[in-house]
């Protein structure tokens, strides 16, 4: 079971939360998806909700922000030393800070913000807070990847904020993806989609995918639980997967990597 303790290194994605319009409801749904244990937090942290798989912090749940008109969605969070150095890089780079960098509580400081394309993302400073303490695992996040329409400008973006390390896995003409790394030639935390080569996809947006130990029974039941098939179980060099959109409208991927179609394509 993979954990983790202490402060994410910089640039990883540390954490992942969903805003949505009724929590009860985004509470029920995951919590019998995934088997998290949801607990409330103090009432001071305005009814965000913190779930927990083998006892340890997988993800959050929270309400959307007063007065800001926005789809129900997942966020994904980039660990930083300090929020407010990363919010200028942004700036700098050509991304919008849409809410500046603020204290939440004593667990931790963040902002939100979008790329030059619109992709929204958070960034964490931790405290109290480091952000998951468990991933790669049945019920947890394991990947998060950008699809974006403008992708060398967005590969270039993450690069001057967060100094990510890109590798080419993709064909380059029907496929084009890269993973990217904290440092030349380091393990992958996460990926980059361009999504002008497939037909539908939104322009530019941040998937959370969770990890589970049957894709196609965790797509069952989501879709009894109310959610909807936004494409369909599949395999893939990665493994056996699928996307789905929650019963509030957010998108979300799961996969079972440990089932998978054929070999990763070479790094170009």
């Amino acid at each position: 079971m993979p954990t983790h303790d202490g402060s994410w290194q910089q640039g990883t994605p540390c954490w992942v939360d969903s805003q949505v319009d009724d929590t009860t409801r985004a509470r029920e749904f995951y919590g019998d998806l995934f088997g998290w244990e949801i607990l409330d937090s103090p009432p001071d942290a305005g009814g965000y909700l913190m779930a927990l798989r083998h006892g340890r912090p997988a993800a959050g749940i929270g309400l959307k922000p007063d007065g800001m008109a926005m789809p129900s969605v997942w966020t994904t969070y980039f660990a930083a030393d300090s929020a407010d150095e990363i919010a200028e890089k942004v700036t700098a780079a050509g991304g919008s800070v849409m809410m500046p960098p603020f204290d939440v509580l004593d667990v931790g400081r963040m902002f939100v913000a979008a790329d030059p394309v619109g992709a929204i993302f958070g960034v964490w400073e931790a405290k109290a807070h480091s952000g998951a303490g468990i991933y790669n695992e049945d019920g947890a996040y394991c990947w998060n990847e950008l699809h974006t329409d403008q992708y060398k400008q967005a590969q270039e973006f993450y690069a001057a904020v967060f100094g990510w390390h890109y590798t080419e896995i993709g064909d380059g003409q029907d496929f084009v993806y890269s993973t990217f790394g904290l440092t030349e030639g380091a393990a992958p935390v996460g990926g980059v989609n361009d999504a002008s080569k497939t037909p539908g996809d939104s322009p530019s947006f941040w998937l959370s995918w969770f990890q589970v130990d049957n894709t196609d029974a965790a797509v069952t039941k989501a879709t009894e639980l109310g959610a909807t098939v936004l494409m369909g179980v599949h395999d893939s060099p990665f493994g056996r997967m699928g996307v789905l959109q929650g019963p509030q409208g957010e998108a979300f991927g799961v996969i079972d990597p440990t089932t998978t179609a054929s070999e990763p394509p070479a790094s170009a």
